[in-house]
């Protein structure tokens, strides 16, 4: 990896965060929940809308399939899976809810999962558990105000091995959790889950483009995510991950004709592939959002927010005097391009309302483990003055 562009000078920068095209006086900070897509994406997705509008049965009848795939096949490479392993759905949410409708269950199994999953997730399976007869429970990972708070991954995947019964079918687990904003040791905990005879899903929409994937070397059974965020594909882009051993049991829950040309489906896949009338562009911009980071440089691309992400700790800390999660101890081991920090107790909501209209911020403050959070997630498009400017609001509304 070549010096230039240097992750912790702006001014290397300019010429990449030109690719966005931001509302002005607003101020960025939640790329993690909805990342705008940079200017080749929307005009990569406009172009498709433009020639859906304008001859719909040429587009969705011969080229929507062939597009399809091409999007599917690059994805695939790029999370290092095989493509027949990976379908094409709108989001993560879309694709949890195609392995839990697939995933076999009966009454007295169990699905655990961890207390820092997202809430759609485990409403997911909550809703599948009671149709199935099935428990979901929770594990509770250590919180931060625990006195012996787990700063080893190795800990933290001997609390969840333990939490594992003989009626434990499905570990559902994130890949980098949406709260706090932590890097969980997956491989570990797949590891020990399959020891038991558990099947694995990761919920993964913050992994993708932020961290190296290698799906086929993880050995997870089923990997969910978005494409919207980190990669930036345009929104309505995600996937789902299937090892070979489940392809006979993937059944998407809205069914329709899989596919037009030339015949039925014939893989799990295809059946994902028409589900009926709708907007097809944004899966056309799968390559192009891909392509335009490996131009930039993956390596250079994930130094930088990494680097992002640390300067908002080190700012939030010594300007507000405010102090590090206990769990962020080694830092570089459990953040990538998000980082969190704990605020002084009070309402969450009104917080970030009163960020977002008084100074323009936009930026998650979240509750978990009964205390009150930031989240920061950067991307290319932000600099240390839009840190800054998120330092100075607090530092006002904080008083």
């Amino acid at each position: 990896m070549s010096d230039f562009p240097r992750p912790e000078h702006d001014e290397d920068w300019e010429i990449v965060r030109r690719h966005w095209n931001l509302r002005p006086g607003v101020t960025y900070l939640n790329h993690g929940s909805f990342g705008p897509p940079p200017r080749p994406v929307i005009d990569c997705r406009e172009h498709w809308r433009r020639e859906l509008d304008a001859q719909p049965m040429d587009v969705l009848v011969q080229q929507f399939e062939p597009m399809w795939l091409r999007s599917r096949d690059a994805l695939a490479e790029f999370v290092g899976a095989s493509a027949d392993r990976v379908g094409l759905v709108e989001n993560a949410t879309q694709g949890m809810n195609v392995v839990a409708h697939s995933f076999p269950l009966a009454a007295g199994d169990e699905v655990l999962l961890t207390n820092h999953e997202y809430g759609a997730v485990e409403r997911i399976w909550r809703r599948r558990c009671e149709q199935a007869g099935a428990e979901l429970r929770r594990v509770e990972l250590e919180s931060f105000a625990d006195e012996q708070p787990i700063d080893d991954p190795g800990k933290l995947v001997d609390r969840v091995a333990t939490a594992i019964t003989d009626r434990t079918r499905l570990l559902v687990v994130s890949h980098i959790t949406s709260a706090t904003a932590l890097i969980l040791p997956v491989r570990e905990l797949i590891e020990a889950a399959h020891a038991r005879n558990v099947a694995v899903c990761v919920d993964g929409p913050h992994a993708v483009a932020q961290l190296p994937l290698e799906l086929d070397r993880l050995g997870c059974d089923f990997y969910c995510a978005s494409c919207h965020k980190w990669l930036s594909a345009a929104f309505g882009t995600g996937f789902v991950y299937a090892a070979p051993k489940w392809h006979g049991q993937m059944q998407p829950p809205s069914l329709s004709w899989g596919r037009l040309l030339p015949s039925l489906p014939e893989r799990w896949t295809e059946e994902l592939m028409w589900t009926g009338t709708r907007d097809i562009s944004a899966w056309a911009t799968l390559p192009v959002a891909i392509g335009l980071l490996q131009d930039i440089g993956l390596d250079r691309f994930r130094a930088r927010l990494h680097h992002l992400a640390r300067l908002a700790l080190d700012e939030l800390r010594s300007g507000l005097g405010l102090d590090l999660p206990t769990l962020a101890a080694p830092f570089d081991s459990w953040y990538g391009a998000m980082a969190h920090m704990e605020l002084p107790p009070g309402e969450s909501l009104p917080l970030q309302v009163a960020l977002r209209e008084q100074f323009g911020i936009e930026v998650p403050i979240v509750s978990f483990a009964d205390r009150r959070w930031l989240r920061v997630s950067c991307h290319l498009y932000n600099t240390r003055a839009d840190i800054q400017r998120l330092v100075d609001g607090l530092r006002q509304l904080l008083k």
